[in-house]
């Protein structure tokens, strides 16, 4: 029980600390292309644009994390007071300040919603746009002010002190080591903690001097998950055998590592299969010196090619192949060896949301509705749905919004299955996908997973408001296009 509410826990801070970096993974992405292309050593050499990579690094990606972690805290006017906290260490410090905008974003927004929730109600009518601009002002400039002075030089020793502690690592050949964390970590969904909220900030700041990191790639080697499946389509039985050639294709090529989890689970023993992978995947990449410029996301074999820098694809790809074949050689082994006990993989599905605690948009094809299981037990799927009461008329249906946690990842893969059907049905209404905390005043009908309904009431009560089980595959979706279409 206190194990898994310290998980919980852990979670939930990695889930925070991700929160703040996952929504600008595309201002690190184009910062990394900035940098491989035009800089000195890049493929196209070109001082103009090269030009762009100091200021980028050093003042837009803090600023995008430190408006994003307060905005997370406060809504915009939190936004506002977490960027220019962040300023304060961005000038206190001589490098980039990641971790220090991870700190002070945050910080300024709740402090701004706690004055706000002590002062706000006891404002005199006309006179509350004064108190708002005001005490926004005065916070920010205190906040930027010990941001310069004491926070910011504090986080540099910090954020130093990690990075030599990186590079010793790495100069006496550690770095491998670190899969016996890492790899585990990823099938507790403890990844986003470690690959957003540690390796991200510091590889970022190892590629501005150094042109690349080797830290983008502990996490995001696809290597050790194939490896996996490849071993269950050659050596698996049943439901985990017909499901594991689709599962790899959507794990290497499409970056979804989650999919592959359940099948660990199955057989905890696999742990070593993808702790050697990994290990062997980072051995061959220090070994080759190699490394990439921006952090992959999602960590598909594609993404990891369009931000390996130049002179660095031998060494990139010998380290997932290599990776997968040593995963692969250790899991069939294992397969091969172990008694014929096979847990059903719709129970591992299960135990992986558990751990997760939401629903996976992987566990739609990993459970496939109504397929059967080895004993000749077919399984029903559970696709119960609940519909909020205050339905809205067709005519006052002008957007629909699907919402999750962090408005990417499940949300947007229903967003687009539902459009799908009203594309088929000729009905001209926008469906989009964000995060609850970002869900849009103008939006009438909002679609959310049963667990985070409550929360998307709470910020929107006047949307009409449809749960649901599992995003990838909903019997509400048909019946809102039946109705919208009339």
């Amino acid at each position: 029980m206190a194990e898994g509410k310290n998980r919980a826990r852990i979670q939930r801070f990695g889930s925070h600390l991700s929160g703040m970096i996952m929504p600008n993974i595309g201002a690190f992405i184009a910062w990394g292309l900035i940098t491989a292309l035009f800089i000195p050593d890049g493929w196209l050499p070109y001082a103009p644009l090269a030009a762009l990579v100091g200021p980028m690094i050093i003042y837009l990606l803090p600023l995008l994390i430190g408006f994003t972690g307060g905005r997370l805290v406060y809504d915009f006017r939190g936004g506002v007071l977490g960027a220019t906290a962040t300023m304060g260490v961005i000038v206190g410090s001589d490098i980039p300040m990641f971790l220090g905008a991870m700190i002070m974003g945050p910080l300024a927004g709740y402090l701004m919603k706690k004055i706000d929730q002590l002062f706000l109600d006891k404002i005199r009518a006309g006179f509350e746009m004064l108190y708002n601009n005001f005490s926004a002002g005065i916070l920010g400039a205190i906040l930027a002010g010990i941001a310069v002075l004491g926070v910011g030089p504090i986080v540099n020793s910090l954020t130093n002190s990690l990075a030599n502690g990186v590079e010793i690592t790495v100069n006496n050949g550690l770095l491998p080591l670190a899969s016996i964390i890492i790899e585990p970590a990823k099938i507790l969904f403890l990844n986003n903690a470690i690959n957003h909220g540690l390796l991200s900030p510091l590889g970022v700041e190892q590629a501005a001097t150094d042109g690349k990191s080797i830290l983008f790639l502990l996490e995001t080697n696809p290597g050790p998950g194939l490896g996996i499946l490849l071993a269950f389509t050659i050596f698996g039985k049943g439901i985990s055998k017909s499901s594991a050639p689709g599962a790899a294709i959507i794990q290497f090529l499409g970056g979804i590592h989650e999919i592959y989890f359940p099948y660990v689970l199955m057989k905890p023993l696999l742990l070593l299969a993808v702790i050697g992978g990994g290990m062997s995947g980072v051995f061959t990449f220090v070994l080759l010196d190699a490394g990439l410029v921006a952090t992959p996301s999602p960590g598909s074999i594609f993404a990891l090619l369009a931000l390996t820098p130049q002179g660095n694809y031998v060494g990139v790809v010998l380290g997932v192949v290599i990776a997968a074949a040593v995963s692969f050689t250790i899991a069939s082994i294992i397969l091969k060896t172990t008694k014929d006990v096979e847990e059903d993989l719709t129970v591992a599905t299960g135990k992986m949301e558990e751990m997760k605690g939401k629903k996976s948009a992987a566990s739609e094809f990993l459970t496939p509705k109504d397929s059967a299981t080895s004993d000749g037990t077919v399984l029903q799927e559970a696709a119960a749905v609940t519909t909020d009461t205050s339905m809205k008329a067709t005519k006052h249906v002008r957007r629909v919004v699907f919402a999750c946690d962090a408005g990417m990842g499940s949300s947007a893969m229903g967003a687009s299955i539902l459009k799908n059907k009203f594309k088929k049905e000729n009905i001209d209404i926008p469906v989009t996908n964000t995060a609850i905390s970002q869900l849009p005043e103008d939006a009438d009908i909002v679609v959310t997973h049963k667990d985070l309904t409550p929360r998307a009431k709470e910020k929107l009560p006047q949307a009409e408001h449809i749960s649901v089980e599992n995003f990838m595959n909903s019997p509400e979706y048909d019946k809102l296009a039946q109705r919208l279409k009339k």
